[in-house]
């Protein structure tokens, strides 16, 4: 999904200064901390948001990379980069849910990147999370057979 994300804005806004290893970084280990935290795998929690963090920080990640581990559920925070949000879409969308919120907050970025209206950049995100997310329930699916266990 970030991938997919990222494709997507090279070609609508190619001047965009994105870091875009860091936003395939932040979306690959966003949830590391579910192996500390193994009952969030397959329900609800947010312990493993700081634990993904600290378990990075302690492999010797650095701090920009870590951090996504954190802020993936917190797209409000003031200090989030357009990386940041970008990797808390794609965490969303590869499940097939639109977060009206957070979603504003990449259209207002990109209007103010692109000068274009807010209008038309929603239209054109919107068109891409549709696309995008049309295939959750086969991702689902897919991820449902192969359900998480705990060690013995």
């Amino acid at each position: 999904m970030a991938y997919q994300l990222l494709d997507w804005m090279t070609r609508e806004h190619p001047s965009l200064q994105l870091d875009h290893d860091a936003v395939l970084f932040g979306a690959a280990t966003h949830d590391i901390g579910k192996a500390v935290h193994v009952t969030e795998l397959s329900g609800p929690g947010s312990a493993h948001e700081p634990a993904g963090r600290d378990l990075l920080l302690a492999r010797g990640i650095a701090p920009e990379l870590a951090r996504f581990a954190a802020t993936h559920a917190e797209w409000t925070r003031p200090d989030n980069g357009l990386e940041d949000l970008l990797v808390s879409v794609a965490d969303k969308i590869w499940k097939g849910k639109r977060v009206q919120e957070l979603e504003d907050l990449v259209v207002a970025r990109l209007a103010t990147a692109s000068g274009r209206t807010a209008w038309e950049e929603f239209l054109a995100f919107d068109d891409l999370l549709t696309t995008i997310g049309d295939d959750a329930e086969r991702r689902l699916a897919f991820q449902a057979t192969y359900p998480a266990r705990r060690a013995r």
